[in-house]
């Protein structure tokens, strides 16, 4: 884990230049040391974190005639050097350098066999060059194409440090985060700044993209039904710029036979799939723990850690101090005490909302007005000097059928059925987050609803958030459900697997039935909720007079004193008023909440 940044094309004095500036901006995502390297034509630089090969993994990362400069990890690089006999070639231990050996092999090819969470910059003995991110987006990567070639970096920030673009806001963007609590696909809140999307590869030649190749999401799409088992899909899909799909089935995941026989053989079988994911997930040189709550995903990424640890492995969970508040505390409690894990808990109060808030708007500044950012950030915040990686249970609900939307779309409206889609927004906006989550063919309700969240609030929200929040205190968060060979396993079992008898996650509830009754799986969950509300509802007078005259939302809410008035939805007014400020006009996170306070 570590931030990375770029300058690609333009005159080596012009990148050299900048790219100071811009990893100088993203020390607090790699607080180990950072280096830069000037090539003929480009400019690489790396903040790093220390995860594996403390001594030896430094990058930019040469071998076999290429470089790689990459955040994030390659959780089967053992794999890799074994299989493809790497080994007598490889000078480091670090996840990152069979794949330099395999593309001065493979070429491009090469990018397909990884099992993990990156986003990198690839420069080939071929001469070419290439900027890639996980298919899932777990990891982000930004980039911007201007007169002097083609940055990348890790956060947005580093191309305002180098001066190479304004702080001027899409005001179509910021209608998506206010009605969404985030913004849909490449686009972000800066004009002339985009994300490279989720298991997008581009080709950069001189400074300029030649061609881009995206990797299905999820193994239905393209390939044979072996294939859809194995990997991801095939090639050729989703290509944006150019007519180059060179890029075959990703083969990254072990293969996941066919499902047959009763419900118990398939609950077996996804014991031996999620063992196999955490066990891969755990690599690492340095400690590693998991955030706990009480619900089911974070229990089963608990039952396994244990399952594979030697030591109590350390747990944090986060508990709310405010009345009626949903704690789940208790029930992580439970399920900590059943494992034997080395269980931290911390709280959550409304001195903390207030203090947290402007930290967390500072460290997102690709923004989500997800109220979950706040005990995230807190627990990050706990968890720092004790970890160093931690695993969490994102993805989980995604992959297994989890959320009462869900279960809502596929009920027929007389008995209160509704479209798993967002409420509320404008619809301008829902017109927007329609497109962008349609779905492909042959799909059914419930994996049109899954493939909804998959390719809209995943990486735009949930993965964002735990990106910034961690990296903000040099942890490095990881995902085991969002692993190739969970979600090959995961996709195409039948629906009556993931909701059944009123519960989601039916098959996932089952094992954890056996696999950890502590965590009573089948009963009923407070639900996951921040109470915000309580905490702003003493403070609306002075927020409703003082929230207009913060400039973007003047322009872009002009009833914002009536909405602070009244109950709800203040959170993400709150929110994008402070974001403002910081990211905007340049103030500093605190003073950004005296503004909106007036004190």
């Amino acid at each position: 884990m570590c931030g990375i940044a770029g300058q690609l094309g333009g005159a080596p004095d012009a990148a050299a230049s900048v790219i100071g500036p811009m990893i100088g901006a993203l020390t607090h995502r790699g607080p180990d040391g950072v280096r830069t390297e000037t090539l003929a034509d480009a400019a690489l630089a790396h903040a790093r974190l220390s995860i594996i090969d403390l001594e030896g993994g430094w990058q930019p990362l040469h071998a076999a005639g290429g470089t790689v400069v990459g955040n994030g990890e390659i959780y089967n690089y053992v794999e890799l050097a074994r299989d493809h006999g790497l080994a007598p070639s490889l000078a480091t231990g670090s996840d990152f350098e069979p794949l330099l050996h395999l593309y001065a092999r493979e070429g491009p090819d090469a990018l397909t066999r990884l099992r993990g969470m990156y986003a990198l910059c690839l420069i080939g003995p071929d001469g070419r060059t290439f900027l890639a991110r996980d298919p899932f987006g777990i990891k982000p990567l930004y980039l911007m194409e201007h007169a002097g070639g083609l940055a990348f970096a890790s956060e947005p920030r580093a191309f305002f440090a180098a001066g190479l673009m304004q702080r001027v806001l899409d005001d179509g963007a910021a209608r998506e985060l206010l009605d969404l609590n985030y913004v849909l696909r490449e686009r972000t809140a800066f004009r002339g700044l985009r994300r490279l999307a989720p298991g997008e590869v581009v080709e950069v030649r001189d400074g300029r993209i030649v061609s881009s190749h995206r990797f299905p999401s999820l193994p239905f799409r393209g390939g044979t039904a072996r294939q859809r088992r194995a990997g991801w899909g095939s090639a050729g899909q989703g290509a944006d710029v150019g007519d180059e799909p060179d890029f075959p089935t990703l083969t990254a995941a072990p293969s996941v036979p066919p499902l047959k026989g009763r419900d118990d053989a398939v609950v077996a079988r996804l014991d031996a799939v999620l063992e196999d994911s955490v066990r891969v997930h755990q690599r690492s040189d340095v400690p590693y723990g998991l955030f706990l709550s009480g619900g089911v995903d974070s229990a089963a990424i608990a039952t396994l850690m244990a399952r594979l640890n030697e030591r109590p492995v350390t747990a944090y969970t986060c508990g709310f101090d405010a009345p009626g508040a949903a704690d789940e505390r208790a029930q992580a409690e439970q399920v900590a005490r059943a494992l034997d894990l080395d269980w931290r808990e911390t709280s959550f109060g409304e001195a903390d909302f207030w203090r947290i808030l402007p930290q967390v708007a500072w460290a997102l500044d690709d923004p989500t007005a997800d109220y979950a950012t706040l005990p995230t950030y807190k627990l990050a915040e706990a968890a720092r000097g004790a970890l160093t990686v931690v695993l969490t249970g994102e993805g989980g609900d995604e992959l297994f059928g989890g959320y009462g939307r869900y279960r809502r779309a596929l009920r027929p409206r007389l008995l209160g059925g509704r479209p798993a889609e967002p409420r509320g927004a404008s619809p301008e906006v829902l017109a927007a987050w329609r497109d962008t989550a349609r779905p492909p063919r042959g799909l059914t309700p419930l994996q049109e609803a899954q493939w909804a969240d998959v390719v809209t609030w995943l990486p735009n929200d949930l993965l964002l958030k735990l990106d910034r929040c961690l990296m903000a205190h040099g942890l490095e968060g990881r995902t085991p459900f969002l692993d190739p060979a969970v979600a090959a396993f995961a996709w195409p079992l039948p629906d009556r697997l993931k909701v059944r008898g009123g519960y989601g996650k039916w098959i996932l509830r089952k094992w954890l039935e056996r696999a950890c009754p502590a965590a009573e799986p089948w009963a009923r969950k407070q639900g996951f909720t921040v109470p915000v509300e309580a905490w702003i509802a003493p403070r609306a007078a002075d927020l409703a007079a003082n929230l207009p005259k913060v400039e973007a939302v003047r322009r872009l809410v002009p009833d914002a004193a009536a909405r602070m008035g009244a109950a709800g939805g203040r959170w993400p007014l709150l929110f994008f008023a402070v974001w403002s400020l910081i990211h905007l006009e340049g103030a500093a996170p605190d003073d950004a909440l005296r503004t909106v306070l007036g004190s």
